[in-house]
């Protein structure tokens, strides 16, 4: 009997073998298929540049295309909600980045959560802001903007890549700080300001350094400061914020995500792929030529920074007094 018993079982196990086999298969063999990184802002920008980036890193090592689509609107909500009501079966990524953060509470209402509706995967970059304005404009430092400002409430317009974003955000506190009186101009994304922004429409700018680094280097924009605690490599010459204005520090951040759900196994394999990216000696020359800094993490560290970050920008939304609806 115990003979017999034994011999069932292993017949069972066989039995299930294949389905095991193929369930190991599935997960080892992924992707199996193109990836779509969704970026919540039209092409052109710092975190456009970056998912691209990051796509052709993954297309080269796992052999199947990761595909960076476009989905601008609503400060990248639109794109954050089309991930969340995707398959999380690795399929479908999505540009995590601060403006998630932000607008957990800038935004009255939304049909998501970014901290439980998305799986953290990896980071990719901290990316600092740079205070600029058109050549045309007469202030060339912090201190001349803000005494401009003052005198002139009302009459400066600063462009932004749309609400909730850094180029939102970290104008509006830099208002609050000063007490100042600049008119929000948003726009679908960093490409559309830009371009006003050197046509002379509007006169200030908090971009990201990437999107503007060239415009800034040819002269066609004045950068006035950075608004990270210390000078990037990439401005060298340029004085920070808090220098002028003690206590002022804004910096964004780029990252990956996927939609709850998505297996461990997945995760934890991109999060590999994308760290090795990271410590790649060229993919940290690609990084350092636009002024970002790498951000090497764990999925449990970046979930970690993700709601430490949420919970930084409520703050720094409250007071604002930033609000949309």
């Amino acid at each position: 009997m115990s003979r017999m018993k034994t011999l069932r079982v292993l017949a069972l196990c066989v039995r299930a073998l294949p389905a095991v086999l193929s369930g190991l298969a599935s997960a080892q063999d992924y992707p199996t298929r193109p990836v779509r990184i969704i970026v919540g802002f039209p092409p052109g920008g710092t975190g456009d540049i970056l998912a691209r980036l990051t796509g052709q890193w993954l297309w080269d090592r796992l052999g199947q295309p990761f595909i960076t689509e476009n989905r601008p609107g609503a400060g990248g909500n639109m794109a954050t909600q089309a991930v969340v009501n995707s398959a999380p079966d690795g399929g479908t990524l999505l540009l995590f980045t601060h403006a998630n953060a932000i607008n957990a509470t800038l935004y009255e209402k939304l049909p998501f959560n970014s901290l439980t509706d998305i799986v953290p995967v990896a980071g990719l970059a901290q990316v600092p802001n740079v205070v600029e304005v058109h050549p045309a404009f007469a202030a060339k430092t912090i201190a001349e903007l803000t005494a401009y400002a003052k005198a002139n409430p009302g009459k400066i317009n600063y462009a932004s890549a749309g609400n909730g974003t850094s180029a939102h955000l970290a104008p509006e506190l830099f208002k609050a700080m000063t007490g100042t009186n600049i008119v929000h101009v948003p726009y679908r994304g960093s490409g559309p300001a830009l371009t006003d922004m050197l046509a002379g429409q509007v006169q200030l700018m908090f971009d990201t350094i990437p999107s503007s680094l060239e415009h800034i280097r040819a002269g066609k924009l004045r950068a006035l400061a950075v608004t990270s605690a210390q000078r990037s490599d990439a401005l060298p010459d340029v004085p920070t914020v808090a220098d002028t204005l003690p206590g002022y520090v804004f910096v964004g951040w780029f990252g990956i995500g996927a939609p709850k759900g998505t297996s461990r196994r997945i995760v934890e394999q991109l999060n590999r792929e994308i760290n090795a990216g990271l410590t790649d000696a060229t993919m940290k020359r690609r990084f350092a030529d636009l002024g970002v800094t790498p951000q090497v993490v764990s999925p449990p560290e970046y979930a970690a920074f993700v709601a430490a970050e949420t919970e930084k920008f409520a703050k720094a939304v409250k007071f604002s007094g930033a609000k949309v609806e």
